[in-house]
């Protein structure tokens, strides 16, 4: 099986097999004339500032199509822990309030809410390994049901459709993180109140920017806690009234949009515009399922039906550091921490990867 994209596209060095795309993906060839670009723009005063904002725009369009949303519901933030923090300060807090999540899930989505005071917000943690847990543990003190697409310890991919549901049964709101999933799984953002992916990851950016989406159908009067000046609609001026706030999503973006990344997004989104990602998905399942039938006998923790996995393997070692050393060494390079090794796939990995890897955990 021959990767889907090609490796010629991307920064992979020779005899090097890349297989750490849950960390940071390689970069992309084209992103240097996007790199050259942004500078050029920069440098041409208003004009190149017109055509910074109508970069803004196009990523927006490209994200919108993405996700099978509206580009209004677009907007970003510097990262997801930003964008979390915002919806965080936004609600009303009453002393009991809850959130429920997974007792694994990624920091970015918890802290902002797990370090609020007066009042201090419970954590409800979903543990074990059944697909229902965090439905379960979400009850009627529940403001927020937060839970990562796919999970980045364990590569386990949730289905949203039953935390949508829990969320309407108890009147809380969904928010979602897309950044182990989006640019290789079909996004069905909609389902969320609130959602945020980090860029740098299988959507083939660079860090500096996430996307922030907000569900102007379902929460049409959420408003921010605060704002920047970029939160305001264009024109205002004075205090008296406070001004409006932009009517879509970039009022989540408080300042200047961080340009040069967005840029560079620009250009792995026209790259992944070539593919459908029901085959990206399809491609990296495949290898996700030969590795898996590959590392028998170790402790996986990704499940191995495939509606339940992304494009990780996750085996569990108290090794993990020395094991992805080892294969740093023999040209593979992986993904450790939290004692566990990942295995991340993307389109321009083929089976002979898996087959290397395979051969090398062997030995």
């Amino acid at each position: 099986m021959q990767p889907l994209f090609d490796p010629a596209d991307f920064r992979l060095p020779p005899g090097i097999a890349h297989v750490c795309a849950g960390g940071e993906t390689a970069a992309l060839r084209a992103h240097d004339q996007a790199l050259l670009q942004y500078a050029a723009d920069k440098s041409l005063g208003l004009p190149g500032r017109s055509a910074q904002e109508a970069q803004i725009e196009a990523a927006r369009t490209g994200i919108a199509r993405l996700w099978g949303v509206s580009a209004a519901d677009i907007g970003f933030v510097s990262n997801v822990a930003e964008g979390v923090s915002i919806v965080a300060e936004s609600l009303d807090w009453r002393d009991g309030d809850s959130i429920a999540i997974d007792a694994d899930e990624y920091p970015s989505v918890v802290g902002p809410i797990a370090l609020r005071r007066d009042p201090s917000i419970r954590l409800l943690q979903a543990r074990g390994d059944d697909p229902d847990r965090l439905v379960r543990t979400a009850d009627g003190s529940t403001r927020i049901i937060a839970a990562s697409y796919v999970s980045y310890l364990t590569g386990e991919r949730v289905d949203l459709r039953p935390l949508r549901a829990a969320a309407d049964k108890i009147g809380a709101l969904l928010l979602v993180d897309f950044t182990q999933a989006s640019g290789y799984l079909p996004i069905e953002a909609s389902l969320a109140d609130f959602a945020f992916s980090a860029c740098y990851k299988w959507m083939l950016g660079i860090t500096g920017v996430a996307v922030a989406y907000w569900n102007r159908a379902r929460q049409p009067e959420w408003t921010p806690g605060s704002a920047g000046w970029h939160s305001f609609a264009p024109g205002s001026r004075g205090y008296d009234p406070v001004p409006p706030l932009k009517p879509d999503a970039m009022r989540f973006t408080r300042g200047n949009p961080a340009h040069c990344p967005i840029y560079v997004l620009n250009s792995a989104l026209s790259y992944l515009s070539r593919y459908d990602m029901r085959d990206v998905q399809r491609h990296v399942q495949i290898l996700t399922t030969a590795l898996m039938d590959g590392l028998r006998g170790r402790d996986v923790t990704t499940p191995r039906d495939p509606a339940r996995h992304g494009a990780s393997v996750c085996f569990r070692s108290p090794d993990a550091a020395a094991i992805v050393a080892s294969l740093h060494e023999k040209g593979i390079l992986a993904w450790n921490g939290q004692s566990r090794v990942r295995i991340s796939f993307h389109g321009y990995n083929g089976m002979a990867d898996v087959e290397r890897v395979v051969a090398a955990l062997s030995a």
